[in-house]
């Protein structure tokens, strides 16, 4: 907990501790923990001086943030339209048959956490997955196991 206070103090200090930048404080803290620590929300609740409530309703509206750990590696498949008429569903099934968990779970070893997504734009692209802000193009398994297997 001493690391986690510490570190959210550096970084409500790198925005001078303006209240408004709240948004930006929990994506660093999202980024530095992959997931927002209730003490780390607390420690930005008390420096920023925005009640917690406030601070888990921003939270729980954005589906950017994260109130669980995820996985060192975060992996999203799109199911927009572009792409569930490029087999999207079966791209799906191929990645939770790889990973063994579902979309909205995180693998219990914390290597992978699965999201699915309205639309990831490049739509001609689809089906389309992204792995750590890495696009990759109707995978087929073969890609899927290769590209699992650079992710440590």
């Amino acid at each position: 907990m001493v690391q986690d206070v510490a570190q959210t103090d550096e970084i409500i200090d790198k925005y001078k501790g303006d209240k408004s930048s709240l948004i930006q404080v929990l994506l660093d803290i999202q980024h530095e923990n992959r997931w927002l620590p209730r003490d780390a929300l607390m420690q930005a609740s008390q420096r920023l001086g925005i009640p917690l409530s406030q601070i888990y309703h921003i939270a729980t509206f954005y589906k950017a943030f994260s109130l669980t750990p995820r996985g060192r590696h975060s992996v999203s498949v799109c199911l927009g339209t572009a792409c569930q008429v490029r087999g999207a569903p079966r791209l799906l099934d191929r990645v939770t048959e790889k990973l063994e968990i579902k979309p909205g779970e995180t693998s219990d070893d914390m290597r992978f956490s699965l999201e699915t997504v309205n639309c990831l734009g490049c739509c001609a692209l689809g089906p389309v997955m992204v792995v750590d802000e890495e696009y990759h193009s109707s995978p087929s398994r073969k890609e899927l196991d290769e590209i699992a297997d650079t992710c440590e």
